[in-house]
């Protein structure tokens, strides 16, 4: 397999980037590497902002072990139940993550509801959590997209925009290949290229752009829950539109509606009118 990833008009090209790493004869996907660092990175930011807050020691880390087993498992399951032909013939190829396969909005859903009662459990507030706890989802968002760099994976349809990606066609999944990409195919030194919206690459910089915001803004949040609201708003208005250019999308089934832009629009509404609401009920009560 040809193993280049170039971005011609910004004159880059790698002419090797693997899917895996070995050691001692062990094959490891970057996918997994990578999704595993922002993890990591994203549970110290939440426990950061946490204690700041005035959580309790080691809180966000004990929360974290549950968030992550339980989130892993609601994307893997959301993109499963979506994509259910590719499965419905290897049961066993559900469990195989390390060719990639994990929809966030599934585990936004599955972490949502694990944070939900787990702060019922321990008599805590939800929202208060929450404010912390989507610092460090957007972190690791934000690694977690590079994955599908390494995976050749999540790219948009053809274009000739300044972030244009080549891919190999041997290195992408044939029924991800339209047919106005197939009309662009380049062929250089013998090998043939797609060019496609790197919308990976998208989704992490309008990701990193919220979080940044999320940070400053933070210190002039109005009620609890606003970061999560605000979180749920700008990651929704994101996807919204970068979820159109890309050729995987997960269907509703039995139509051909992008379930994911279906969610992120519902999301991005939804935390709209949550915010304005409380904004208003505020404004109210501090006239009386």
């Amino acid at each position: 397999m040809d193993m280049g990833i170039g971005f011609p008009n910004l004159n880059i090209f790698l002419s090797y980037v693997p899917k895996t790493i070995s050691i001692n004869g062990f094959d490891i996907a970057f996918y997994g590497i990578i999704i595993g660092l922002g993890m990591i990175l994203g549970i110290f930011l939440a426990d950061y902002d946490a204690r700041k807050n005035g959580a309790k020691n080691e809180m966000i880390w004990d929360l974290s072990i549950y968030l992550l087993a339980i989130s892993i498992i609601g994307a893997r399951l959301y993109y499963v139940i979506f994509s259910w032909d590719n499965y419905k013939d290897d049961l066993f190829s559900i469990f195989n993550i390390r060719e990639g396969g994990l929809a966030i909005f599934g585990g936004v859903i599955a972490g949502a509801l694990t944070l939900f009662f787990y702060t019922k459990i321990k008599k805590i507030s939800f929202f208060m959590t929450a404010d912390s706890v989507v610092l460090g989802l957007l972190t690791g968002q934000i690694l977690g997209r590079w994955g599908n760099f390494f995976n050749r994976e999540a790219f948009g349809d053809y274009t000739n925009n300044l972030f244009a990606m080549q891919l190999p066609v041997s290195a992408v999944r044939a029924n991800e290949i339209t047919a106005v990409m197939e009309k662009h195919i380049e062929s250089i030194n013998g090998i043939q290229y797609i060019q496609v919206h790197p919308t990976f690459l998208y989704e992490s910089v309008w990701n990193l752009c919220v979080l940044i915001f999320l940070l400053v803004y933070r210190k002039h949040k109005a009620f609890q829950g606003e970061i999560f609201m605000l979180y749920l708003m700008f990651y929704g208005l994101g996807r919204f539109f970068i979820e159109a250019l890309r050729t995987d999308q997960l269907l509703i089934w039995n139509t051909n509606l992008p379930v994911s832009r279906v969610l992120a629009f519902a999301i991005c509404v939804f935390s709209s009118l949550f915010i304005t609401y409380k904004r208003i009920k505020i404004k109210k009560l501090s006239k009386q």
